[in-house]
């Protein structure tokens, strides 16, 4: 069996092998804007879309979140919003990491993420071991965002592979719902054992 036939296992990043995003940071980032945590997290994630979508810079988001605060947009506080965002969803789960690339023995391994394109060269540059996947598509990069099928078919059809062949694991059930109505197979995850007891009779599996 060439490689270019092998089963796909195709990751999402946070929750998964990255862990959510660090706590304390909107809290943070809400008193750096002298605002409530509550206001903050608001005007945070109803702008976020289009930034994960790789339809607004980074410039733009914080101005927009920013504007909905009611606070001015200058360019270093634009800066230190986006620094401290961006370090606040580095940290990984190093035994997830370790799995992960153990997994290469036995099948294709991708990645597909919902990150900000600032996010994802910062979050390159840390980790090393994403040079060693066969594929890696972030949201910001590819103009599309989980669960838009646009994301699934741009890694399906960038690995070459049929989307039965594709097992995409995923924190989020929308996200995996998406997934399996495009062809592919899905799974929840919850944690690393529960996962295996997936992936591993699935690579077993004989294929005609």
């Amino acid at each position: 069996m060439s490689t270019e036939r092998r089963r796909v296992v195709l990751f999402d990043l946070f929750g998964v092998i990255a862990r959510h995003q660090r706590p304390g940071a909107l809290e943070k980032m809400a008193a750096r804007c002298r605002t409530s945590p509550e206001a903050f997290a608001t005007a945070y994630w109803t702008h976020r879309p289009p930034y994960d979508a790789g339809r607004h810079t980074a410039a733009a988001y914080w101005t927009d979140v920013l504007h909905a605060l009611s606070r001015p947009a200058d360019a270093d506080t634009i800066e230190e919003l986006r620094l401290v965002d961006i370090d606040s969803w580095s940290r990984v789960d190093e035994r997830m990491v370790a799995y992960v690339r153990r997994l290469r023995d036995r099948a294709r391994v991708a990645l597909l993420s919902n990150i900000p394109a600032d996010h994802a060269d910062a979050f390159v540059a840390a980790q090393p071991w994403l040079h060693d996947l066969d594929h890696v598509a972030f949201s910001g990069r590819i103009g599309a965002a989980k669960p838009d099928p646009a994301a699934f078919r741009h890694s399906v059809t960038a690995l070459h592979a049929a989307p039965a062949d594709v097992l995409f694991v995923d924190d989020r059930e929308e996200n995996v719902r998406a997934a399996q109505a495009e062809g592919m197979n899905g799974h929840v995850f919850t944690g690393r054992d529960a996962l295996s007891a997936v992936v591993d009779p699935w690579l077993r599996a004989v294929r005609r």
